[in-house]
């Protein structure tokens, strides 16, 4: 499953990289409602949580649906500003039935269609669908939705005033420490797409992003993601990316049509393994899900084995084994080095672990 993003035909320089205030601030409230998507952050999740006034946490509670499952997509703006004040101003300039659509339609997390029929304010059948996604998510999302399609203006800006008390409390501290890496990110990554063109400045965005020309005069960037949706930068202009320092370890895009495309993804970090694709991972999971590549993993995880070892420990002919084993190699679970005459086979132990905790206990029991 994939998401794409035509940009046949876009010229290189609308294909931006910059800093988005807004969109890092988004992301911070994500780990705030989703700590346990971002380990690595518990600490500071835990510890912002902690200094938070009730009142300021209630609020976010109140309004967290715009953040929680997916993102409105006006919080990731494609032409971002200098500042979270120049960004919230030009929030203030979007109209009533774009802003409520987008915030709704997250009430129901992947489901980017479902207000085609008609405009969340005028269309009963729509306003209705959006009351019962919004109550799906709890009583405090649905009096909110409630007062928002009731009152778009004052609850604009109860939520303008909600994410510049955030802004107060914490996010101006933790801006002020990542924005240096965020910056240095979107240079390097900018200066790739010129020196290196597209497809190398993708692949350093992520393994899961990549350039497909498979089709002679089309290009389309292809994100892997839990969908099949298409979208396109050619129509909306070009493509904007925005490094994130509390994103990881997720992949967010805005792929409303019509609307210019935005990918936010987290920056690397030294001594944090690159992340794979869900191909790779699924490739991984079929490989060790044979009860013979199984045993051989459990063998290999103690040391180093050669296929003539391997087949006698567990009575096969030399030939099954190298099935096996470049089947494991393809999935790439197995480290080699040679001995001489003789190649030696070693479950890879960190690729294993980076599956979880158990396998990696199963496997050395």
């Amino acid at each position: 499953m994939s998401l794409t993003i035509d940009i046949t035909a876009l010229p290189a320089e609308r294909v931006r990289f910059a800093l988005s205030p807004l969109a890092e601030l988004t992301a911070m409230l994500h780990v705030l409602a989703e700590p346990a998507h971002h380990p690595a952050l518990h600490g500071w999740a835990a510890s912002t949580t902690e200094m938070l006034q009730p009142s300021l946490a209630d609020r976010l509670l109140e309004a967290d649906f715009l953040w929680r499952s997916s993102r409105a997509d006006f919080l990731l703006p494609a032409t971002p500003g200098h500042t979270l004040a120049e960004e919230l101003d030009a929030l203030d300039r979007l109209d009533d039935e774009s802003y409520v659509a987008t915030a709704l339609i997250t009430s129901c997390g992947s489901d980017r269609l479902g207000f085609r029929g008609g405009s969340p304010l005028t269309d009963p059948v729509t306003q209705q669908r959006a009351r019962e996604l919004a109550l799906a998510r709890g009583p405090r999302q649905a009096a909110f939705a409630d007062r928002l399609l009731a009152d778009p203006p004052a609850v604009r800006a109860v939520v303008r005033r909600l994410l510049e008390d955030c802004a107060d409390a914490f996010f101006a501290t933790a801006w002020h420490r990542v924005l240096p890496q965020l910056a240095s990110d979107a240079r390097q990554k900018a200066d790739l797409l010129a020196r290196r063109g597209l497809p190398e400045a993708l692949a350093a965005v992520s393994p899961s992003v990549t350039l497909d020309e498979s089709e002679p005069g089309r290009r389309r960037i292809v994100i892997d993601k839990l969908q099949d949706n298409a979208t396109s930068g050619t129509e909306a202009g070009g493509v904007t990316f925005l490094p994130t320092a509390f994103g990881r370890p997720h992949l967010v895009v805005v792929h409303t049509r019509g609307l210019r495309p935005v990918v936010q993804y987290p920056v690397a970090e030294d001594g944090t393994p690159e992340p794979v694709s869900l191909a790779l991972v699924q490739r991984r999971l079929e490989a060790l899900a044979h009860p013979v590549r199984l045993r051989l993993a459990r063998t290999m995880a103690r040391g180093p084995h050669t296929t003539g070892e391997l087949a006698a420990a567990w009575e096969l002919t030399a030939p099954e084994v190298s099935r096996h084993l470049a089947v494991l190699r393809k999935a790439g679970l197995l480290t080699t080095h040679r001995r001489g005459r003789y190649v030696l086979y070693q479950l890879d132990l960190a690729g294993s672990a980076r599956l979880g905790g158990d396998l990696l206990e199963a496997v050395l029991r």
